[in-house]
């Protein structure tokens, strides 16, 4: 094994970088490539080049990585890899690290000679940070050697290569600064880029990677090193929960090259299910034929085991959504020539790695299951418990599917609909209260604006099983009023059928083009007051939405309304003010003596002029779209706030009370 590493690394040269193509239209359409020039492109920076370190340390040539996010937020990548080959390039009679670092689609990742597996497989990571910042800076140690290269904009200035006193040092450590006149954000958040490092660190037993930042007083510095991979995962992901057994299920094997590892648990008291699949390191947010494979794997060995065991009854043929109940799993593999859907790398597309990852599992779950039969059988037991949930709220459902909330024919008496029948046009608000909705439906634009007031605060659907879930008068109307196509998380039941063993189908696949032919509205606006009740109202629907119409809010459907917190009037002048500060200032221009400042609690407090000027005007308003930039940080907070478990709401509750300004009882 040695010595096949050090041949790799010998072949490892100039010879080895191939060309495909230039850098000239990355700044010219710089989310083509880093998917914006918001937050989440600002960051995708940095994973890229980090990307590349771990690259090397999947091919055995790195042990530690760090990251140092400097006071004027540039950013240093380093690691003590190869160091990329810096020697003259054939073809293009120029320093190969130059080549890698300005040319799109050059590196050593398009034959399998160098690395065996790899996620930047398109090569245009690096050569993509360096387009898009302000200055990079390439020092690479290799053969006794250090080189030094500048770059401005994307553009090379004159190399520097060095005897280095270290003969045996070897990494690179590229360092740049993203450029203002392609972001729109320019700092950098730090939990953000610590989220990805540990994720990393998880993928990688053994690897170590060291995060440090600059920027303030107090300079911040974690280490992340996991030896236990992803059953560690699996723990740190359930943290807080009570689960079904301990330590997670942990097995990994290899097969025709694909290397795979699955971590997976069940947990007590949460119904949703929570997979993550990556495939070198990349996480695979739509899925792909891996995910399908695991999928059909487990539901059939659960099946397989329940039967052969007489833990279930021979007409019991449980569905894929039953087995997955209250399943945590990480799938981590690793492809020689994965094929994504496009640079940013959200789906896999082997058909191949299918069938490799349901065999894999089906012997690794089914060993398991066959030496550790008290855990096997508390998996069966919430299994067989969901089958029967859902199957008799199936029932039910046909019995009343006339007179039933969820039927598409029948809208909810409380609803305000509009007249405009493009859905495109229209919006839902969904208010709280009687009293408000009544001066929103005064206050509203009747052609394309409808009214949903809702009684009282919804269920939390974070600590409810499924039936009570569909039993809520106020859920059952909101899922009616939006369409209950959309609502993903309760397919098995309002649809009068689960997935089963159908997962990857595209009929049964809910894409952007499906839901926004079953959403009756494209802009879900939650209009709550600005009070403790309001944000509770508010957290409660966002979490609904969250866990069971998810591609509403990947889609950015959801919206929140930003209704004004004061009304600064004197004579004749008057202001709204959305913030104290902004109150202040306001209040500061009128000048004190005289000015009255009303300070609304309610939107039932405004009258419908005045709320349809502040709130629901569109060329007026100002509402949040939800994003979600990182779908396991939010259902972290999701689980910790609105969770069974108090002790981890009670510790974020203390570490983050501070960040509270301004609090309304």
């Amino acid at each position: 094994m040695a010595d096949e590493s050090k041949k790799r690394s010998a072949e490892y040269d100039a010879s080895s970088i191939k060309i495909l193509g230039g850098i000239e239209a990355v700044r010219k359409r710089p989310a083509m490539y880093i998917g914006s020039t918001g937050k989440s492109g600002l960051h995708h920076l940095i994973y890229e080049v980090v990307d590349n370190s771990v690259d090397e340390a999947l091919a055995g040539h790195c042990d530690t990585v760090g990251v140092t996010i400097h006071k004027d937020n540039s950013v240093m990548v380093e690691d003590n890899g190869r160091g990329i080959p810096f020697d003259i390039h054939p073809e293009t009679k120029r320093p190969a690290a130059e080549v890698v670092l300005t040319t799109l689609h050059a590196g050593g990742k398009f034959g399998d000679s160098v690395y065996k597996v790899s996620g930047g497989l398109h090569g245009v990571g690096v050569s993509c940070v360096n387009a898009l910042s302000e200055w990079m800076v390439a020092e690479i140690w290799r053969g006794g050697k250090e080189y030094y290269q500048k770059f401005d904009r994307g553009e090379p200035e004159k190399e520097k290569i060095t005897t280095t006193k270290d003969k045996e040092k070897t990494g690179t450590t590229i360092t740049f600064k993203p450029d203002k006149e392609i972001f729109t954000e320019l700092e950098f958040d730090y939990d953000t880029v610590k989220h990805r490092l540990q994720e990393l660190a998880f993928l990688n037993k053994g690897l170590k990677i060291i995060l440090i930042d600059e920027r303030n007083k107090e300079i911040k510095a974690e280490t992340f090193e996991f030896e236990g991979g992803v059953s560690e995962f699996i723990e740190h992901l359930n943290k807080g929960k009570e689960t079904l057994y301990r330590p997670p299920v942990d097995f990994a094997a290899e097969k025709d090259n694909v290397y795979v590892e699955v971590g997976m648990q069940h947990v007590k008291e949460y119904y949703d299910e929570n997979i993550y699949s990556y495939v070198n390191c990349i996480r695979t947010k739509e899925g792909g034929t891996h995910l399908v494979g695991l999928k059909s794997a487990l539901t059939r060995v659960i099946n397989n085991y329940g039967h052969k065991n007489n833990i279930l009854k021979e007409n019991e043929v449980l569905q894929g959504e039953d087995v997955r109940e209250g399943l945590t799993c990480v799938l981590n593999t690793r492809i020689p020539n994965p094929q994504f859907e496009g640079q940013t790398k959200t789906k896999l597309g082997n058909g191949e790695v299918k069938g490799i990852v349901d065999s894999i599992v089906v012997d690794g779950l089914s060993t398991y299951l066959d030496k550790n039969p008290a855990p096997a059988r508390a998996i069966i037991e919430k299994s067989v418990l969901a089958y029967r949930v859902r199957a008799a709220a199936r029932k039910a459902q046909e019995l009343e599917r006339k007179k039933s909330a969820l039927d598409t024919a029948m809208l909810p008496g409380k609803l305000a609909d509009c007249s405009e029948s493009n859905a495109a046009k229209c919006e839902l608000f969904i208010v709280e209260g009687d009293s408000a909705g009544g001066s929103a439906k005064q206050g509203r634009d009747r052609r394309f604006q409808a009214i949903l007031p809702l009684r009282g605060k919804i269920l939390n659907v974070e600590k409810a099983r499924l039936d009570k879930i569909l039993t809520n008068n106020e859920i059952r109307t909101i899922i009616t009023a939006i369409g209950p196509g959309v609502v993903t998380g309760l397919k098995g039941t309002t649809n009068g059928g689960g997935e089963g063993e159908k997962e990857g189908d595209k009929e049964n696949e809910l894409t952007v083009e499906k839901l926004l032919k079953e959403l009756r509205y494209h802009k879900i606006i939650l209009m709550c007051d600005a009070d403790v009740d309001g944000s509770h109202i508010r957290t409660l629907l966002l979490t609904f939405f969250f866990r069971y119409a998810r591609e509403l809010v990947d889609n950015g459907n959801i919206y929140i309304a930003q209704p004004p917190l004061y009304l600064v009037k004197k004579g004749k002048q008057q202001k709204y003010a959305y913030s104290d500060d902004e109150m202040a200032a306001v209040v500061k221009e009128f000048g004190k003596d005289g000015v009255l400042v009303q300070r609304y609690k309610g939107l039932g407090e405004m009258n419908p002029d005045q709320l349809w000027e502040t709130t629901m005007n569109p060329d007026s308003r100002t509402v949040l779209q939800v994003t979600l930039e990182d779908g396991e940080v939010a259902d972290e907070i999701f689980t910790i706030l609105m969770g069974s478990e108090v002790e981890p709401r009670r510790d974020f509750i203390e570490k983050h009370a501070k960040e509270v300004k301004r609090l309304d009882i």
